[in-house]
């Protein structure tokens, strides 16, 4: 099931828990740590998520399992909010660029370092399997 949706109503935090698969309880966590905040509400008062709040949630979810801290997500996604909103002197956007390269970075090593430890662990794997074959 794709976490990314098409334009459409907002959504409740139990549809989003379903869509991204993280636990009601790690959202709500995520909005006390201010990394994403629901952008609309109900007319009782409940929190609605947008696509644009999922796409961010997403973004949390898939640094996790590459073991980045949540300042460290912070950091990102500020840098990327700031990216988008525009008007920045050359400078600024040149050294947020920078920082979001440098998450990239980062990224594609700990993807690496993941295969690495998939293959030696497929190895072991196959080496019990042929021990009891």
């Amino acid at each position: 099931m794709s976490a990314v949706r098409m334009a459409g109503r907002p959504l409740q935090i139990a549809e989003v828990a379903a869509r991204t698969e993280l636990s009601l309880r790690t959202i709500r966590q995520y909005e006390d740590s201010g990394l994403v905040v629901p952008s609309a509400a109900s007319p009782g008062g409940f929190p609605l998520y947008t696509d644009a709040d999922v796409s961010r949630l997403m973004v949390v979810r898939r640094m996790k399992p590459l073991g980045f801290t949540l300042d460290e997500t912070r950091e990102l996604l500020t840098a990327v909010d700031r990216l988008s909103d525009g008007g920045l002197e050359p400078d600024e956007r040149a050294a947020l660029t920078a920082r979001v390269r440098r998450y990239e970075t980062a990224a594609a090593e700990r993807v690496a370092e993941l295969r690495a430890q998939l293959a030696r662990a497929e190895e072991f794997a196959d080496s019990l399997r042929t021990s009891l074959a």
